[in-house]
């Protein structure tokens, strides 16, 4: 059975944390509302307003004034995800992280251990709780899909078990939207077709949904059914390491998009150096809001995990190597891969003074932050979404 455990609101929910007198009132985090600035997290009370993340921070403003924004912390965020990593390797070694905020977990062999998957859910659910102050929403489910699904139908403070034997009467009410990959332009190709719920999408012939998805039909016909063969596959066993996200609404202007190429290039370089794995081959993953998806690949002169090398690809890739056509983008990723073989490390004939330099930064910064948890130290260049990386100060204790 898997687990898909997914903090509510995580980035806002820690600063409540930090912050009580936060907690009930709309809250925001992300860059400032002048510039480019755009919302990272959004908390349940600011949700209510229609504000979302990916939305620029100037229009979440006009549709909530009295909202407080505060600037993202990542490096504080990746230490209470490492925190939240630990819980869950206490339950099983099969961990594949997907975000600082969610993760897949592979409970199949420890239910001797410690029960069955849904009393392993709620455990975690509840260390989670007692020990960081933070809401976990989880789903237990026989496939990634299915419990990806059932995490995200109760937010928050969800938590939905899906048996083996009651897949289909799970699936087949919910609004065809659920399935991966259906945003706003596929949903209009299912309106077209009179399809608004998983049931009936599993009722099509296959042929049907070849003919208006392509190669997609295949796979949206497969998770229509409840069928995901993909196992839970941690960093240290995995080809690739990547991290890719959804926008709730589609992104069309290119800064913003590097600015989110940006925080997933970090997430990845992380994970790499946390592993001790370095890898040849960057990955850019763009999902349009028609459905289509395109992947580039480049290849670098040798296996790297620094966060600069990784960045500087994959952003000349997103500038240069997308179709000319709108910019809609509903997903966007990156990812690495072709990991060399830890026996062979081969070192570069001349040593490259600047690839020492950004690995040197990438070590100490590391460093810093798993010691510390606070910004001490950034990138210049690290700013994410226009915000600005400082500490955010913390009320004075009554005297």
């Amino acid at each position: 059975m898997i687990l898909h455990v997914d903090m509510d609101a995580f980035y806002a929910s820690v600063e409540e944390r930090e912050r009580p007198d936060l907690i009930g009132g709309p809250l925001i985090v992300g860059g400032t509302p002048q510039g480019r600035g755009v919302v990272a997290a959004a908390n349940y009370a600011v949700r209510q307003f229609g504000v979302h993340s990916a939305m620029p921070t100037a229009t979440a403003l006009r549709l909530c004034p009295h909202a407080i924004v505060l600037p993202p912390r990542l490096g504080y965020y990746a230490q209470v995800s490492e925190q939240i990593r630990e819980i869950f390797h206490r339950f099983t070694p099969l961990v594949e992280p997907l975000s600082l905020d969610e993760a897949f977990l592979d409970v199949t062999g420890s239910e001797r251990l410690f029960g069955p998957a849904a009393t392993i859910g709620r455990q975690i659910k509840q260390v989670i709780r007692d020990e960081l102050q933070l809401v976990a929403s989880v789903g237990v489910a026989p496939n990634k899909f299915l419990a990806k699904i059932a995490s995200d139908l109760k937010k928050p403070d969800g938590f939905v078990v899906i048996d083996s034997d009651g897949i289909q009467e799970f699936l087949d009410p919910l609004p065809v939207g659920r399935l991966w990959g259906v945003g706003r332009v596929a949903g209009q190709i299912f309106e077209r077709l009179v399809v608004s719920t998983i049931g009936q999408v599993r009722n099509l012939p296959l042929d049907v949904l070849r003919e208006h998805f392509g190669e997609s039909g295949d796979h949206l016909w497969q998770l229509a059914q409840g069928i995901d063969g993909r196992g839970v596959v941690p960093d240290r066993e995995a080809k690739s390491i990547s991290h890719e996200t959804t926008f709730a609404t589609d992104i069309c202007d290119m800064e913003v998009l590097r600015a989110w190429l940006l925080e997933l290039t970090e997430q990845v370089g992380w994970r790499l150096r946390r592993h001790k794995l370095r890898g040849r081959t960057v990955q850019l993953k763009v999902r349009y809001s028609d459905f289509h998806t395109i992947t580039r690949a480049q290849s670098l002169a040798s296996p790297t995990n620094v966060t600069h090398d990784i960045w500087e690809v994959a952003a000349a890739m997103l500038a240069e190597r997308l179709p000319a056509r709108r910019l809609q983008v509903r997903l966007l990723g990156v990812g690495v891969s072709g990991f060399e073989n830890r026996q062979q490390v081969q070192r570069a004939l001349f040593d490259d003074g600047e690839h020492e330099r950004q690995s040197r930064l990438d070590g100490v910064a590391d460093q810093i932050k798993e010691r510390f948890g606070t910004d001490a130290l950034h990138r210049a260049s690290g700013l994410l979404h226009g915000a600005e990386h400082r500490p955010v100060p913390r009320p004075e204790a009554p005297r």
